[in-house]
């Protein structure tokens, strides 16, 4: 692990930008213990509320961009970017609405509406895979090693703490609050490190100069199917369980739809900003290790900013990284909570809500260590769960809003498991088979697009037996 140059202001910044967060967290305790207020706010989120929340909870992968723009230019933004502004917008105009008029809590309970509680369990399973924080968690926990030296372990779990405390005892409120100054952090953090890039560095014209022609591609370098996987994961924004709880809380059918246009805009200027930001880390130190990627944006910011820009540059790294953490983490919780626990047990849903979200968080916390030190990197992550689950949620999810194209309850249960089962085995066989450029799969072919085939197939089958 590379070491970093802090002084007394830096420090002094990073532990003012914790307590701060903490105080922001749990100035607003929970008042009653419904689950409207405790999971979603009272519903009652305004556009800005909304977009600060989506924003600042859409954009915790920061050190995994910086890896992968040092490594293959603005091919980040064609990968990283420009696939999931196209989803976020057909999810502003066709699912927005629809979600928030359904009036429901999570994923698995428009699941269970729609196809029946067998199907609503596997969707919860897949959603609890599908929210996991093990990337954050890792990316949170080399931060904290990196600025204060603790080991791997200690740090993650440090982490989490902090990440947990105040979310636990406020509910969604609290975490939205809390983003809502992740969300100034952020985009402080990087435009101020643009700023001196540019004034140390010169303009684009000198920046192009410095970097590998590749890294000026759309490709940098990658294969059109690995780029094209890529899209396909970007499907993941459809059945993003972040996406869905907010447009539960919006406190209009309108509000969600509007947020999400606002919230891509957004996106846009944060994607510039960190994109610049690499291609600068690239021409400024092009000799850094493959396992030193990954800190790219902290060891530009150490050989870079003065005391105190440094100290707010890392501190917008932070708040990156944590925004998104925290939404995950209480995601879990919620699905824990409610789609097992709940639809499971039965009963009152706000009874013991406490101890169930408890468990459901230190459940999380123990699978999200677990998995972050198995698979090391961001991206690898990324790619690994959204390439198995996304098949397997895909289609019964968007055909629980549209009804027209439902199949029968046990066919979808069926297809649900066959069809993410399908990419995990064909991962599984790449894995066995390593290649020079990566695994080998089976007739060439990246996991997800057999798992989306046999969902396909299963759903056009499933059709043809309900209307016989």
């Amino acid at each position: 692990m590379p070491s970093i140059d802090f002084g007394a202001l830096d420090y002094g910044m990073i532990v003012a930008y914790f307590a701060a967060i903490m105080i922001a967290g749990l100035l607003w305790l929970r008042r009653n213990k419904t689950s409207d207020d405790y999971f979603l706010a009272g519903r009652t989120l305004t556009i800005p509320a909304f977009v600060a929340t989506l924003v600042a909870t859409w954009y915790g992968g920061i050190l995994g961009v910086g890896e992968f723009t040092y490594q293959f230019g603005i091919s980040n933004w064609v990968v990283f970017g420009v696939p999931y502004y196209i989803f976020a917008a057909v999810f502003a105009i066709w699912l927005a609405p629809r979600i928030r008029q359904a009036s429901l809590y999570t994923i698995p309970d428009k699941i269970d509406e729609a196809y029946g509680k067998p199907a609503a369990v596997i969707g919860a399973a897949f959603t609890y895979c599908l929210t996991t924080p093990a990337p954050y968690v890792l990316m949170l926990g080399t931060m904290l090693q990196l600025i204060f030296g603790w080991p791997i372990i200690p740090a993650m779990l440090a982490g989490v703490v902090l990440s947990t405390v105040y979310v636990y005892a406020g509910g969604f409120q609290s975490d939205v609050r809390v983003n809502i100054v992740q969300f100034v952090l952020m985009f402080a953090g990087f435009a101020l490190m643009l700023g001196y890039c540019v004034s140390s560095y010169g303009g684009f014209e000198a920046l192009t100069q410095k970097l590998p022609e590749g890294h000026l591609t759309w490709s940098g370098g990658n294969s059109a199917q690995y780029i094209i996987a890529w899209f396909f994961i970007a499907l993941w924004t459809l059945v993003d369980p972040s996406f869905h709880q907010r447009c539960y809380a919006a406190k209009s059918p309108e509000v969600a739809k509007r947020g999400v246009f606002v919230s891509i805009g957004f996106w846009m200027i944060f994607d510039f900003l960190t994109c610049a930001v690499g291609l600068y880390a690239r021409a400024a130190m092009p000799g850094l290790t493959e396992t030193e990627t990954v800190m790219a944006y902290p060891l530009l910011a150490d050989s870079l900013l003065p005391a105190g820009a440094k100290g707010l540059f890392f501190v917008g790294l932070l708040a990156t990284i944590m925004s998104t953490l925290v939404s995950t983490m209480f995601m879990s919780g919620v699905t824990f909570t409610r789609d097992f626990v709940y639809r499971l047990v039965g009963g009152d849903p706000d009874e013991r809500l406490n101890l169930r979200t408890i468990m459901g968080l230190l459940l999380t916390t123990g699978i999200a260590i677990a998995l972050a030190v198995v698979v090391p990197s961001v991206v690898d992550l990324w790619y690994t769960v959204g390439t198995v689950l996304i098949p397997g949620l895909l289609l019964p999810l968007l055909t629980a809003y549209w009804p027209r194209f439902k199949i029968g309850k046990g066919a979808a249960a069926a297809v649900m498991l066959l069809s993410t089962g399908t990419s995990l085995a064909w991962l599984i066989a790449g894995a066995l088979n390593p290649g020079e450029f990566g695994p080998q799969y089976p007739l060439g072919l990246e996991p997800m697009y057999p798992g989306l085939a046999v969902s396909v197939v299963g759903f056009a089958f499933g059709r043809i037996l309900r209307r016989g």
